[in-house]
């Protein structure tokens, strides 16, 4: 997985894009896509999603609304509130960002049998999917 991180990496410099930018660009496409298309996302909101700190959220998101990838747009049911929609350029660096997790994913599983690639990508699937619910589960209480 770390080489497959690294090789990914390497591909998105010239796009300028660090990891940390992408997962956020890739969240914020999807609460677009799947849950309410045009759906603002607020920055704690994004934090949770992203398992980071808000802190951290706004310094990605202060580089992504830099390069015009993200916009922050008024909340209509909270006026001191903003939310995070993605630009045209967004959706399109979102593409590029999928475009270049394919071309690496298949250079590195080129010599895996089809079905094998299907498999392991499901597992997978289920490994973040469990993964993120469990980071969304408040910590037990300390007896």
């Amino acid at each position: 997985m770390k080489r497959i991180r690294h090789r990914t990496v390497h591909r998105l410099e010239p796009y300028g894009l660090t990891p940390g930018q992408g997962r956020a660009l890739r969240v914020l496409e999807r609460a677009d896509r799947c849950e309410t298309p045009g759906r603002a996302i607020r920055l704690s909101e994004l934090a949770d999603r992203l398992n980071i700190a808000p802190r951290s959220a706004t310094t990605v998101v202060d580089a992504l609304e830099q390069g015009g990838l993200v916009e922050r747009v008024p909340d209509p049911a909270d006026r001191r509130a903003v939310g995070l929609v993605l630009t045209a350029a967004g959706r399109a660096a979102v593409e590029r960002l999928a475009q270049v997790r394919q071309e690496v994913a298949q250079e590195y599983f080129s010599g895996a049998d089809p079905d094998e690639v299907t498999v392991m990508l499901k597992v997978l699937r289920r490994a973040e999917a469990a993964y993120a619910q469990a980071a969304r589960r408040p910590a037990a209480a300390s007896e």
